[in-house]
């Protein structure tokens, strides 16, 4: 189904198909790949491969490993164009620097001459510690560690971006340390309880009351993890616009969803603009939680937010 997108190569009667551009390799049986990505999301990951040619070949990537307060250390991508200022990208919940977003929005920044680092939380990717459907406030503290890494580099973190769980993330980071003026909030939630029902079923509330957590497999290649009362409560007593009010007025928030959102639905964004006072936002007609099928649109409307912003605080320092 894929073949006109792929290099087919036959080891040991697995197949490994590599993306044509040579930089992602996706490898299992014909079926396991199927049982992992549906065609739409194979889609988005073969664009984002496009994306990521950026038109300088003398960008640089460096991986770039950061101890987090917690003492584990954070793996991460280094997008170097030479700039002092720096965008930093936060991924999603079970998710990696590697996720399509992440890759394909350092490519569009590379392409507009803004270095950005992408890295992953604490219990994702390569990074060290396990995964929780709480740990927001602890992912919070990653990106401080980040942002702390590049201020000691005499770097500038112009904004930070994040995507779903990771957009919460930054969210609260600007609540709690307000060095950051920038944040760009990809369909994040103004309700942590939203999504959870959807998510893993009428009945999980109780059989973690009853069980004391429950265990998630993950499709092949992804987390297989455990929600654990604790760590449901972390998360429920988060209470995303009250945090807003914690924000400085100085702080530009940008909200991007998609229209076509069933995960979160974009009325987050007009919840977040009722209560945020310099706040704007931008619905993607069509678009699904990963923007599937907008990649372009979402690459430019946030390279553009993030180059006026940029313009901006360079006219006022000049």
């Amino acid at each position: 189904m894929y073949k006109s997108h792929f290099d087919i190569i036959n080891y040991d009667n697995a197949i490994c198909k590599q993306l044509c551009h040579g930089s992602i390799f996706l490898c299992g049986t014909i079926t396991q790949i199927q049982e992992r990505f549906s065609q739409a999301s194979l889609k988005a990951i073969l664009h984002s491969q496009n994306l990521k040619m950026a038109k300088n070949p003398s960008f640089l990537q460096q991986k770039v490993i950061i101890q987090n307060k917690y003492g584990y250390k954070l793996a991460g991508i280094l997008h170097e164009t030479g700039t002092k200022e720096i965008v930093l990208l936060c991924h999603g919940g079970r998710a990696s620097k590697e996720n399509f977003i992440m890759t394909n929005l350092a490519a569009a920044l590379e392409n507009a001459g803004i270095s950005s680092f992408r890295f992953d939380f604490t219990g994702n990717g390569e990074s060290e510690g396990s995964f929780e459907i709480g740990g927001y406030w602890r992912e919070a503290d990653d990106i401080h560690a980040v942002a702390q890494h590049f201020l000691k580099a005499n770097r500038t973190v112009i904004a930070i971006v994040g995507h779903s769980k990771g957009a919460n993330a930054a969210i609260l980071y600007a609540s709690k340390y307000h060095d950051v003026k920038t944040i760009v909030n990809l369909s994040g939630s103004h309700d942590l309880k939203v999504g959870l029902v959807s998510r893993y079923g009428k009945e999980f509330l109780e059989r973690i009351r009853k069980e004391g957590f429950i265990e998630l497999k993950a499709a092949p290649g992804g987390i297989n993890y455990r929600i654990t009362e604790e760590s449901l409560k972390d998360r429920l007593n988060i209470n995303m616009l009250q945090q807003c009010l914690h924000i400085d007025k100085e702080c530009r928030i940008f909200t991007v969803h998609g229209s076509a959102d069933v995960q979160i639905p974009a009325v987050a964004a007009l919840e977040f603009d009722k209560i945020l006072t310099n706040h704007k936002f931008h619905i993607i007609e069509g678009a699904d939680h990963v923007y599937t099928d907008h990649q372009d649109e979402l690459a430019s409307v946030v390279v553009n937010f993030i180059k006026e912003t940029l313009n901006k605080d360079t006219g006022a320092s000049s």
